[in-house]
């Protein structure tokens, strides 16, 4: 049976052009391969407003299409405070964005931010941000980001899939 409910992801790293865009194409790819793509609502942004109304990176857009995803189209903004309230989850990239995003949270808000790696993976591990480094640091960035969301949309998968209020029987 399909189910009509959706869920929504914030992708969230220091400026919305190198992490978070790239986490962004990749968790939509994920979702998409899946059949999901009317189930999810998907977006990045950043902590600070440096490059608002900018492209990715062009190694992130670059690492992105030779994996056969395109993320040109994406413009990088700030976060704003309704995105605390209109996204079920907020996927920051390192710890430093968790802090970030709790502190400017209300608090009732503060439970949907967490790291991307350890909620989508379990072990607590930072994206590094490649911006100052060169293409295998973006080539590492991505690899970490394909893992995280193929294992995000697993996850959520499998909550959208079991039974509401049931628990699940092998019988």
């Amino acid at each position: 049976m399909t189910s009509q409910w959706q869920y929504s992801v914030l992708f969230v790293c220091l400026g919305n052009i190198c992490r978070s865009p790239l986490a962004e194409g990749l968790f939509r790819d994920a979702v998409r391969k899946r059949g999901w793509d009317n189930r999810f609502v998907i977006d990045s942004a950043g902590i600070g407003a440096w490059h608002q109304g900018s492209p990715p990176d062009p190694r992130s857009i670059a690492v992105a299409a030779r994996y056969g995803i395109d993320i040109s189209d994406q413009r990088a903004r700030k976060i704003r405070p309704d995105d605390f309230e209109r996204f079920d989850l907020v996927m920051a990239m390192d710890r430093s964005n968790v802090d970030d995003l709790r502190r400017v949270a209300e608090p009732e808000a503060r439970g949907r931010i967490h790291l991307f790696n350890q909620y989508a993976l379990g072990p607590v591990r930072d994206v590094p941000d490649p911006y100052y480094g060169g293409n295998d640091g973006f080539e590492s960035v991505y690899r970490m980001l394909r893992e995280a969301s193929d294992g995000l949309a697993i996850k959520l998968g499998e909550r959208m899939s079991a039974p509401s209020g049931q628990a699940s029987s092998t019988t």
